[in-house]
């Protein structure tokens, strides 16, 4: 496998020492008549200058052009074959106004789960900077986007929203088209000037919605009791473990913030589409409508194919294919890239003074990154401190946006990362921007920032603290497992005991989770200018939206990424046409060797009891990915307080 990668990237490095461009390679080929047919011969059949096969030519061996062959290659194999549809119009110029055609879908994240099979999901700040540089291209007169499935969360979407805005702004037509749409790729098709539905199609608007997960029937049928604790009313982040049901403070909390993302939908579709409040409230309540129903009640303009819809809407212009990642990139620029995966060239990082965007996503939790490339998967302090104190130091960074997306995790990582961005808001402006979550530990890191962004359905909050643990005690029992620790000291085998705590040792964590409490009160209170008594009366772990947050004083503005890197270029002076320097950056070999050495077998009771409790959701992926995959976390993030005891983590539903 590494040979074949290895041999793929010789063959990359060769195309790319080839400087004739494919235009000109293009017109080479056209020109070359039937002899032209001879991979052996140049434009007029005859060889190429200094390509006669002499001793003396270091290109080719007998007049065979190898970069040439090669150059072919890297140009062909991305257009379309006999039997594709074409990437372009017969007519089309690119020195002449043309439309141009883009493919949007997949998953939206913050910053790719990278893997040795590639990179997962299109990231949003890629995506948003792709379209504003389509915005200023001005041959381009107008966009058709063909929507496919999209899983992207409501505050992704607003931002993504924006940046179609400013597409249209720009003075160019975006018409979208899609086969079946539901709630949120109907959100980004009610965007658009023009909205095409397949034939047979369907719109599925049916509202928000909200999936709380709980296993503590699996656990019952392992035989694995959960035991743990929760300061505060609304800190219901071990409620899927002990608890059969939600509780009436979890369906509060629930209840509010479905309210507050069907405002959202319900605003969006009334004000883009043209349509009553009231009318928009009957349709979300009818939900589902075929291509012609949904043509009827002005959800869409059109009922055609994709192909059709796209030629009617251009009108007869030339058109091409755009891709989602510029074809700005010269030979140059992918030779510097290469380069700094192998380490041969330091990250890349704008001259002079600039801003940072460091981004902190996943679970918070201590020591370094556990076998994840690049730290993008999750937030670990011995990771994550370094960065920001390495970016305090360099003079050249002027201000720092912190964009946060995390619903916490240990207690103690998130301390010592709120240091670390204390040190840093103590020399330079510190503004957050908050994404899709920003809750618990996630609330916490922030909490100290200059300035905090977040968005309308940005979740939030949640300052409480969860502890406890799981007792496999009576499942190794009932596989002939019998388990007896002996210690000395009245608490000695407080940890090593694998059933539940005793009263004693109950109260001794509760103690000093109060204490954690204490002391995150204490943040928030110091971020906020507010006296802790104002903090716990919102505190509780009662995850806000950021609109209720913005009213409560946990967050300043009602902002996306962009409204927080404007308020950082103009406390920082920068001009906002700067180049960002990015953390982290794009992983290196360093981080691929690096994280051979992290991944472990799993061992011991816990991953055998792992195993076990995937073992029984293995049938559930087939039925619902979705649920599979919250489940499959959830257990995970269960097993992180075998190593952290005391944790600020929210665990929230799954909200498609």
């Amino acid at each position: 496998m590494l040979r074949a990668r290895f041999v793929c990237c010789a063959l990359w490095i060769a195309s790319c020492a080839d400087h004739a461009s494919p235009l000109d390679r293009a017109a080479n080929h056209a020109t070359s008549g039937a002899a032209g047919n001879d991979p052996w011969s140049g434009p007029s059949g005859k060889p190429r200058s200094g390509q006669s096969g002499q001793s003396g030519d270091k290109r080719d061996s007998g007049g065979f052009d190898l970069q040439g062959m090669l150059a072919g290659i890297a140009e062909n194999i991305t257009k379309p074959g006999p039997y594709e549809a074409p990437d372009r119009s017969s007519d089309f110029d690119s020195t002449k106004p043309h439309w141009g055609v883009l493919t949007l879908g997949g998953e939206v994240v913050e910053q790719k789960a990278l893997s040795f099979t590639g990179g997962r999901g299109l990231e949003l700040r890629a995506l948003a900077l792709r379209l504003r540089e389509l915005a200023r291209d001005d041959k381009l007169t107008g966009m058709v986007v063909r929507v496919d499935e999209l899983t992207i969360s409501m505050p992704d979407l607003i931002e993504l929203r924006a940046a179609i805005h400013e597409v249209q702004k720009a003075g160019k037509v975006v018409a979208c088209h899609a086969e079946n749409a539901h709630n949120a790729a109907y959100l980004v098709l009610a965007a658009c000037d023009r909205i095409g539905l397949a034939p047979l199609g369907e719109l599925s608007i049916g509202g928000p919605t909200a999936m709380p997960i709980h296993i503590k029937s699996l656990l019952d049928r392992l035989g694995i009791q959960a035991d743990f604790l929760h300061i505060g009313a609304y800190k219901g982040a071990a409620e899927p473990l002990t608890r059969d049901a939600p509780s009436k403070e979890m369906e509060e909390t629930l209840g509010a913030i479905l309210d507050r993302r069907y405002r959202t939908m319900a605003d969006v579709i009334a004000r883009d589409r043209k349509l009553p409040p009231a009318t928009v409230t009957g349709l979300i309540d009818t939900a589902l409508f075929p291509s012609e129903q949904a043509r009827a009640e002005k959800l869409v303009d059109d009922v055609d194919s994709f192909e059709a819809f796209r030629d009617a809407v251009r009108n007869g212009a030339p058109w091409q294919k755009l891709e989602l990642e510029s074809d700005r990139a010269d030979r140059l620029a992918m030779m510097m890239k290469l380069s700094r995966f192998l380490g041969a060239l330091p990250p890349e990082k704008p001259a002079g003074n600039h801003l940072a965007v460091v981004y902190a996503i996943g679970d918070i939790v201590d020591g370094s990154d556990d076998g994840v490339l690049g730290a993008r998967q999750q937030i670990a302090a011995h990771t994550l401190v370094p960065a920001l104190r390495a970016i305090a130091a360099d003079d050249t960074v002027k201000a720092v946006v912190l964009r946060i997306d995390s619903g916490g995790g240990s207690a103690q990582a998130s301390e010592l990362i709120w240091r670390a961005v204390a040190e840093l808001r103590a020399q330079k402006p510190v503004i957050v921007s908050m994404s899709d979550v920003a809750a618990s530990g996630g609330y916490y890191i922030a909490s100290g920032a200059t300035k905090i962004f977040a968005l309308d359905d940005t979740l939030t909050g949640s300052i409480g603290v969860v502890g406890g643990k799981l007792a496999p005690r009576e499942a190794l029992a009932r596989i002939g497992v019998h388990t007896f620790p002996m210690g000395r000291g009245k608490r000695a085998t407080m940890m090593a005991n694998l059933g539940p705590w005793t009263d004693d040792e109950r109260a001794a964590v509760r103690s000093s989770m109060e204490a954690v409490y204490r002391v995150f009160v204490g943040r928030v209170a110091d971020g906020r200018h507010k006296t802790p008594e104002a903090i716990r009366k919102i505190a509780e772990g009662r995850v806000w939206t950021g609109e209720q947050a913005r009213e409560l004083g946990l967050v300043d503005e009602i902002g996306g990424l962009d409204a927080a890197l404007a308020e950082a270029q103009k406390l920082a002076k920068i001009d906002p046409n700067v180049d960002l320097e990015i953390y982290p950056p794009a992983p290196t070999l360093h981080d691929v060797l690096a994280s051979f050495g992290q991944v472990h077998a799993p061992v011991g009771v816990m991953a055998a009891m792992k195993a076990a409790a995937l073992a029984a959701i293995t049938n559930l992926g087939a039925l619902d990915p979705t649920v599979a995959a919250a489940t499959e976390h959830l257990i995970t993030l269960v097993l992180s307080f075998r190593s952290a005891i005391v944790q600020t983590v929210a665990m929230l539903p799954v909200l498609p």
